[in-house]
């Protein structure tokens, strides 16, 4: 996001290279800022539109294929012998989840997303994308979610915990931006990350979405070195799901 700030995503999706950053710079000074920030944002959606369609023609590769380990919102973690699914370079295909899985129902053992689902709006845009990973799943699939543990700042807010968290943002171990200083900022931090997260989690909020949307034997798991990233061991809430098998 911060390469990108000065950058209208308009402006880079519509004009050659050479030319955007000038044309952004006469954008930003002489537009309004809501009207400037409202151009950047339909830019965005443009360019997610086009890395979406090159997704969907690149998975009809796989349109016979069955037994497929799908790892969506991989960013730099990518998995050998899985699917990896980002809208970053690096990943198998684009895709943007907000839109239907280009992939055929029952077509994969198991789906995994680590620190993906707070991108997506709550609830119409994660209960659209919990149903899809449920229909692309086979039979007793299973699917694996990782997001950042929203039960554990809340405590530590409230003077509740052990002070790990706070100690945590303020030494580094979470990224967070200088203007954060109070212990509100980095709450905010969490929830926001400067508008990126849509939505915070804990095991009961996600334990309801996965039950609407079909998902049974939901159980919140400790962190499994041969599935989850290392950075992400500490402050993330790991929850397995399964699709029922089928009644014969």
């Amino acid at each position: 996001m911060a390469t990108e700030s000065i950058v209208s995503p308009l402006v880079k999706a519509t004009l050659p290279v050479g030319l955007y950053k000038s044309v952004d710079s006469s954008l930003k000074k002489s537009l309004p800022v809501g009207l400037y920030k409202a151009i950047r944002l339909l830019g965005k959606e443009i360019m997610l539109h086009r890395l979406h369609r090159t997704g969907v023609k690149r998975a009809k590769a796989y349109a016979e294929k069955r037994g497929l380990k799908l790892n969506i919102g991989c960013g730099p973690n990518r998995k050998e012998d899985w699917l990896n699914i980002d809208l970053s370079p690096g990943a198998e295909f684009s895709l943007d989840m907000r839109e239907r899985i280009p992939l055929p129902d029952g077509s994969a053992t198991i789906i995994y997303s680590e620190h993906f689902l707070i991108f997506l709006d709550y609830p119409d845009d994660v209960n659209h994308f919990l149903r899809e990973c449920y229909r692309v799943l086979e039979s007793g699939g299973i699917f694996r979610v990782g997001v950042p543990d929203t039960r554990w700042p809340l405590l530590e807010y409230a003077g509740l915990g052990d002070g790990q968290w706070l100690h945590n943002c303020k030494t580094g171990e979470y990224y967070r931006p200088e203007w954060c200083k109070t212990p509100l900022d980095h709450l905010n931090y969490h929830f926001r990350a400067e508008t990126e997260h849509r939505y915070a989690y804990d095991f009961d909020t996600m334990e309801y979405a996965l039950e609407e949307a079909g998902f049974v034997e939901i159980n919140q798991c400790g962190f499994d070195p041969a599935l989850d990233a290392k950075n992400r061991e500490v402050g993330t809430l790991y929850v397995n799901a399964r699709k029922p098998s089928a009644v014969l």
